[in-house]
């Protein structure tokens, strides 16, 4: 099940994320990210999600499930809703970055429909390249 996350949810979170990236997030930084204008925050049993929309454009700011929940369809469900509330917000395009070394993540994304249309060289702290993704929303 999936529902909206709150600042409650901040502490729990930043230990997800430490599992899921070499450059963590802390709660007081994903909290900021939930407060802001725009913010979707999205919660599973161990997972989350958090984007934003500003005008007709969403942006996927960072997802992170727990190591031993992947692949049991939790990211697709957050990812899922999170284009929904992107729609309801009036979006007409979601956009996110992901490392050029994430396959999995790139599966997931490529099952929602999203396309590969840019890139940034050397854009993660381990070298890697982002590559940028799109999904037409409208």
């Amino acid at each position: 099940m999936i529902t909206t996350a709150s600042e409650r949810d901040c502490e729990r979170f930043a230990l997800l994320h430490a599992h899921g990236f070499a450059e963590a997030w802390d709660a007081s930084a994903l909290r900021a990210l939930m407060v802001s204008p725009g913010a979707i925050a999205l919660a599973s049993a161990d997972g989350f999600l958090i984007a934003r929309v500003a005008s007709d454009e969403a942006e996927i700011l960072t997802v992170a499930v727990a190591p031993e929940r992947r692949r049991d369809g939790q990211g697709g469900a957050l990812l899922s809703a999170a284009i929904d509330a992107a729609r309801a917000a009036g979006a007409r395009r979601m956009f996110l970055d992901v490392s050029s070394q994430n396959a999995a993540a790139q599966a997931l994304y490529a099952r929602a429909g999203f396309t590969q249309v840019g890139r940034r060289a050397r854009y993660y702290g381990d070298g890697s390249d982002a590559l940028v993704l799109a999904l037409t929303l409208a």
